[in-house]
């Protein structure tokens, strides 16, 4: 088997409009396509990034909480890399979005921090 690439990441919200408006607006993601499904009461929103990878934002009455923190099994978090991450600290907090304090990796050398979506979903910037 060979990998190319990270195709999709997919996320199932608490609220909809809540969160579309968050990965749309406050992040800047692209819409590809937004279905509602009846025979689910669901909504599935493709969204693009820049590199072409997706994130389809799905909506379930009900859904379960997932455990995040503290480093709980699982997926631990979704990470953008972005060119400055000062500067996206900034935009991010101008939508009042709360923003950990940027951190160094002492393995790479490169900056980063991390922030959560509407549900919790713990996010990184990864500085290029």
């Amino acid at each position: 088997m060979k990998i190319l690439r990270t195709h999709h990441v997919a996320i199932i919200c608490s609220d909809y409009t809540r969160s579309k408006y968050f990965y749309t607006q406050v992040l800047g993601l692209e819409i590809v396509s937004e279905v509602y499904r009846q025979e689910r009461n669901s909504y599935k929103l493709d969204l693009r990034l820049p590199d072409g990878v997706q994130i389809e934002l799905f909506s379930f009455t009900n859904p379960p909480a997932r455990l995040s923190y503290p480093e709980a099994r699982g997926l631990r978090h979704l990470a953008f890399e972005v060119p400055n991450v000062d500067k996206a600290v900034v935009e991010l907090q101008n939508h009042g979005v709360a923003v950990e304090q940027v951190r160094v990796d002492e393995y790479t050398g490169k900056r980063y921090t991390f922030f959560v979506d509407p549900d919790g979903l713990p996010l990184e910037l990864y500085e290029r």
